[in-house]
């Protein structure tokens, strides 16, 4: 059964109707993907490649792919334009355009340029290679968001606790990206994420920052860290529900929160979860997810200025389907 917080993404997504390139056509799992986002109405969906082999591997798949529109990235009237726009860019790292020509041969590469030059509204890619070209593609054609400096990520964590979070769903962060984050980086980490909240689950953001201390029960290094964190995050938003340094059980248990931390804006009502590292954060949603039945949206890079997402290379047709639902809202 379809939980009812993927149901509300479904139904935002379809409002939306934005434009999604999904680049790597040569996975069939890419195409049977957007046979799924055409048929649901997700998404418009854009894919990458030669318009005879994609409609070739369509018809085997028994698929009907005939509302897509396909750019062959290599022959576009726009290659030029984009490798210009890349050197100009990159130049000054030492980017030629020969490099760029080059670079703009990989659907990744390309699928990031429509993303920053607003031809698409969002991209989907990683199920045919690795996380570090998805990054790459975002930071060069993308960049980050404004007043964020840090590419990060999140999951949707889905549990069987209905009176946690919205309707038993937590946004967990980092769970992706940056393994071990300066406090400015947790900082940015907490800020990308509370938006995710709004954005992904409809509500208002409540975000704890993790330790394991709360309110100096304990000290070392990594608590002055998210007691640091949380400060530069509530300078970079003020009306933002943020406190730290909170535990677990303070941050998502209102009796322990009464206990260890009482009139606190967060403690016992956190939706977000910010993890001092990304050890904590990767460990914890895979244990929620083997231990506790969870099911787990991501991670989802945030921080970036138009949405961009990575799948895993072990993904499935209905979890890239559902990512390209997820990017559609996050670019209304």
């Amino acid at each position: 059964m379809t939980h009812s917080i993927i149901e509300r993404i479904i139904q935002r997504a379809v409002k939306a109707n934005k434009r999604i390139v999904l680049p790597e056509s040569e996975d069939t799992r890419v195409l049977q993907a957007a046979g799924e986002v055409l048929a649901r109405n997700y998404a418009k969906v854009v894919l990458l490649g030669d318009e005879d082999k994609i409609k070739a591997n369509a018809r085997q798949l028994a698929l009907d792919l005939s509302g897509a529109e396909v750019v062959n990235h290599l022959t576009d009237g726009q290659r030029g334009r984009y490798v210009e726009v890349l050197y100009e860019q990159r130049k000054h790292k030492g980017m030629t355009r020969d490099n760029a020509e080059k670079l703009l041969q990989h659907p990744v590469y390309y699928g990031g340029a429509m993303v920053g030059q607003q031809r698409v509204d969002g991209m989907v890619a990683g199920s045919n290679g690795p996380t570090r070209d998805t990054i790459r593609s975002a930071l060069f054609f993308v960049g980050c968001a404004e007043g964020n400096k840090t590419i990060s990520a999140c999951s949707i964590v889905v549990t069987q606790v209905p009176h946690l979070g919205m309707d038993g769903s937590l946004i967990f962060a980092d769970t992706g990206v940056v393994p071990e984050p300066t406090a400015e980086q947790l900082a940015d980490i907490a800020v990308s994420a509370a938006a995710a909240c709004l954005a992904l689950l409809g509500v208002e953001p409540i975000v704890a920052m993790l330790s394991f201390s709360t309110r100096g029960s304990a000290y070392s290094p990594s608590v002055q860290k998210v007691i640091d964190a949380t400060r530069l995050a509530q300078a970079k938003q003020g009306q933002l529900k943020i406190d730290g340094e909170l535990q677990l059980d303070a941050a998502l248990v209102e009796e322990v929160a009464q206990r260890k931390a009482k009139g606190s804006p967060v403690a016992g009502r956190a939706n977000t979860l910010i993890f001092p590292d990304l050890s904590c954060g990767n460990i914890a949603y895979k244990l929620v997810e083997r231990l506790g039945g969870a099911m787990v949206l991501g991670p989802l890079l945030m921080g970036l200025a138009k949405p961009i997402n990575d799948v895993s290379r072990g993904c499935k047709a209905e979890d890239i389907a559902l990512v390209a639902a997820i990017t559609a809202v996050q670019a209304r």
